[in-house]
């Protein structure tokens, strides 16, 4: 017996519910091709950022402004370009070439800042033929004036507009900080997402100790960082109901790491890191070791498995709440003696 691994997210058709979330690898059209080679069920495009665009588009105009008062006249000689290919137009062209290679659904993905912004380019990435489109809202709440409140009602506005601006499938991927997040993912599904991708990865700053100054640095997902998908997805997949998608992401590199987020309840298992690693051949050794473990524990499809552990169907449901605090403290055991 080979198990199913067909499955559906955002209402597509996946062959398998391994998904390759954004990266460089999904941007680069051969590494895409290999990745669809592989067997991964969608691609995630990289996200399109709103400050790219703008900031590309200050420094042109700057550019072209440059010495205009002072050298009038000389501006004759140069005829100023009447188009512009930014950031934005190369993402959608790099969209477009990479859909008309994948038989895979290819996802686009958004980050931006401003209405506008999410709308326009929301609906060029529909244009360009993305069979989905996922919103990354990825917000640090660091104005003291803001709310709570104020801060989801932002979000759910946003979501609400791109909604109403395209058709296709629309995930959004949140972070884990919201003050009550199982009610904000309701709101959010209500305000049009069809699905929701758990969770988005902060990257935090370092700092340089002799000159003062902030470093970026890019630390890939470790194993230990898919638990709290997996709590989240546990307790949010009984309430928000089958009808919504759900992916869980971060720290998902093995086969036994998928059929984990699977057991909660998530449709998809997404991968980042482990392919940034491992390269886009990765992908088989991860549906070799499901479809094992599948068939020893005689499940005909993924569907069956789905769900199986989520907090609904768990023995002992509060071990996805506050319980799971206690015990977690009381399972230490040192290991030096006295």
């Amino acid at each position: 017996m080979t198990a199913d691994l067909r499955t559906t997210y955002l209402g597509l058709e996946l062959r398998s519910p391994l998904v390759a979330s954004a990266s460089p690898l999904t941007g680069d059209p051969a590494a895409a091709a290999k990745l669809e080679e592989a067997g991964v069920g969608a691609i995630v495009l990289p996200s399109l950022f709103e400050e790219e665009i703008l900031g590309e588009e200050r420094e042109y105009n700057a550019a072209l402004d440059n010495g205009a008062d002072v050298f009038a006249e000389a501006l004759d000689y140069f005829p100023r370009s009447m188009t512009f290919v930014g950031v934005g137009d190369r993402y959608v062209a790099n969209l477009e070439q990479i859909k008309h290679r994948a038989s895979v659904p290819v996802i686009a993905s958004l980050n931006a800042t401003s209405k506008g912004g999410w709308v326009k380019y929301a609906r060029r990435m529909q244009d360009a033929g993305a069979d989905a489109l996922e919103l990354n809202v990825y917000r640090v709440a660091a104005d003291a004036g803001r709310s709570a409140a104020d801060v989801e009602a932002a979000d759910v506005d946003l979501v609400a507009a791109v909604r109403a601006a395209i058709s296709i499938p629309m995930a959004v991927k949140l972070s884990p900080y919201y003050t009550a997040l199982a009610g904000h993912a309701r709101r959010v599904v209500q305000s049009g997402a069809n699905g929701l991708v758990l969770f988005n990865r902060f990257y935090q700053p370092d700092l340089d100790l002799e000159s003062a100054e902030v470093v970026n640095r890019i630390e890939l997902s470790v194993a230990w960082e898919l638990r709290l998908p997996l709590r989240w997805i546990a307790i949010l997949r009984p309430q928000l109901g089958t009808e919504v998608s759900i992916a869980a992401t971060s720290g998902i590199s093995s086969g036994a790491d998928a059929l984990k987020a699977l057991m909660v309840g998530a449709d998809v298992a997404m991968m980042t890191s482990a392919l940034l690693r491992h390269g886009p051949g990765h992908v088989r050794a991860v549906e070799t070791e499901m479809r094992d473990w599948l068939d020893e524990h005689e499940y005909e499809s993924v569907a069956q498995l789905r769900g199986s552990a989520s907090r609904a169907a768990a023995p002992n449901p509060s071990a996805f709440e506050r319980a799971n605090y206690m015990q977690t403290l009381r399972s230490w055991s040192g290991t030096g003696g006295h």
